[in-house]
């Protein structure tokens, strides 16, 4: 039976969706299942969700658990000590499967510092883990790490598949499938419930009658057909997003309003408030959660998969000191990700005992990509997914070594992308714009060099929108000494 690695692990509940799938799929159940993290508390709480889980399930899985790190130095940076580098290797030898979910540099510090250092240039953020100055630093600090992996993996599992989750999705990605030779796809969820999530929020309704192609890069893929018993929806959604977008849509009671969100998810406490407080501002304010994708879509054509407060800094023209106005206009979240790292923290001190000391814990298969990919991949039974690969003539008016995320067919043969030809033109030149931070991140991260690092940030649609060559220099000098010891040495 195959072996699965996690990386990471200490990500308890993502785990849980992502190794609980795997229990719970006949070609996966009796999995040796590796669970890689560098803190020792969270993949012992982990180890013990997914051991309950097992022996609910038979017992048909083998867990095991490889602490990666044992010692910090003096400014609290994670050193790998020799036991460290053995047990990763141990981890990940015979694996058939590797699944990446790391943090490096976690919300304190390197988040925090991500965002705070840019705020004293005037410098506003949302999220910062895909693009801007926070998404660069992110994958600068990260790359090498996967660096590592890879090279361990081309020693003990030439032959096994990354799953990569982690962000900036497009620049690992890119890295791993451009500089090292270990089979890689990168998975995102936005592309999975970008076409429910819009027609649902539009009142239009979702089912599995509905057709939808989507294509483009990580975090800024578009759907470029959406259609129903072949009639294209489209300008049914345009018509209603104008409205949605000027308070006008009708979007029925609160209770009607859950209902068609819900689909047929589960809706957790926290879901159902968020809902709640959106629509109670819906109908004070005409504004909701939405309106930064909308707009982009009345003035581009085409919806994009990833979330409005995302998009809000993937391009100059939302969030900006001189006008700001637009962060009430288009109910932009500012410091959005560090308030979300807050309070996971805070839930998961409620939720942990949840999870690790339920003796009777059980699972119910997600709809993650993972382990229908593992699945395809052992069986031979084929599965589509959106996934981020190499642009091998995929996408042909984007560049050739970038990474994009096109529909793709997994079996025994692998991850098989589809061709997709030209994007509408619009659209691919709102992607260059992100593509060309993402190939200049990557090659400050081949060669260390800082003037790379300057590069990427100042290609930035929404960084160089806001300031001045040397501030964006200073900022980032700023930023190189700061995450001292998260970065290899730049020249």
């Amino acid at each position: 039976m195959p072996k699965i690695t996690f990386m990471g692990a200490g990500s308890t509940v993502f785990a849980k969706n992502v190794l609980g799938d795997s229990m719970m799929t006949p070609a996966l159940e009796e999995s040796v299942i590796a669970l890689y993290d560098i803190d020792p508390v969270r993949l012992k709480e982990s180890a013990v969700m997914l051991e309950a889980i097992n022996r609910n399930n038979g017992s048909k899985a083998k867990i095991e658990t490889y602490l990666g790190y044992s010692t910090k130095s003096g400014n609290q940076v994670p050193v790998l000590s020799e036991d460290g580098h053995e047990n990763r290797k141990k981890a990940l030898a015979g694996a058939d499967y590797v699944v990446n979910a790391i943090q490096v540099g976690g919300y304190d510090p390197c988040t925090i510092t991500d965002f705070e250092i840019p705020k004293k240039y005037g410098l506003r953020q949302t999220i910062a883990d895909t693009l801007g100055v926070g998404g660069v630093f992110r994958a600068l600090r990260t790359i090498p790490v996967m660096l590592d992996f890879a090279r361990d993996m081309e020693e003990v599992c030439p032959d096994a598949w990354l799953l990569n989750y982690t962000n900036p999705m497009a620049m690992l990605t890119g890295a791993m499938l451009r500089l090292t030779n270990v089979k890689t796809v990168g998975l995102c969820h936005s592309v999975q419930v970008c076409a429910s999530n819009l027609l649902n929020e539009l009142n239009m309704g979702y089912d599995d009658q509905v057709q939808a192609k989507i294509a483009g890069i990580n975090h800024q893929a578009w759907l470029l057909e959406c259609s129903r018993n072949g009639e294209d929806l489209y300008p049914e959604i345009k018509r209603r997003a104008r409205l949605y977008n000027e308070g006008k849509l009708d979007i029925g009671t609160l209770e009607e309003r859950i209902a068609m969100m819900q689909g047929d998810e589960p809706m957790n406490e926290r879901r159902r408030q968020m809902l709640s407080d959106e629509y109670q501002m819906y109908q004070k304010t005409g504004r909701h959660n939405d309106m930064v994708r909308l707009e982009l879509m009345l003035r581009f054509g085409y919806y994009i998969t990833e979330s409005s407060e995302h998009n809000s800094e993937y391009t100059p023209y939302f969030i900006k000191k001189n006008y700001p106005e637009l962060i009430e206009r288009y109910n932009i979240p500012l410091d959005e990700y560090p308030r979300r790292c807050i309070y996971q923290i805070e839930d998961w001190k409620k939720r942990g005992a949840e999870l690790t000391k339920n003796p009777t814990l059980s699972h119910v298969r997600s709809r993650e990509y993972a382990s229908r990919i593992m699945e395809a991949m052992e069986t031979n039974i084929p599965t589509q997914i959106g996934g981020n690969v190499l642009n091998k003539g995929l996408i042909t008016n984007l560049p050739a070594n970038a990474c994009v995320e096109v529909p793709c067919l997994v079996d025994r043969n692998g991850v098989q992308p589809t061709v997709i030809g030209d994007l509408p033109e619009q659209c691919a030149a709102l992607n260059r714009t992100n593509i060309n931070v993402q190939l200049m991140a990557i090659e400050a991260a081949r060669t260390l060099k800082k003037e790379h690092i300057y590069q990427a940030v100042m290609m930035d649609p929404h960084t160089c929108a806001e300031l001045s060559i040397d501030d964006i220099v200073a900022m980032c000098d700023e930023l190189i000494e700061a995450h001292a010891g998260w970065l290899p040495e730049y020249h």
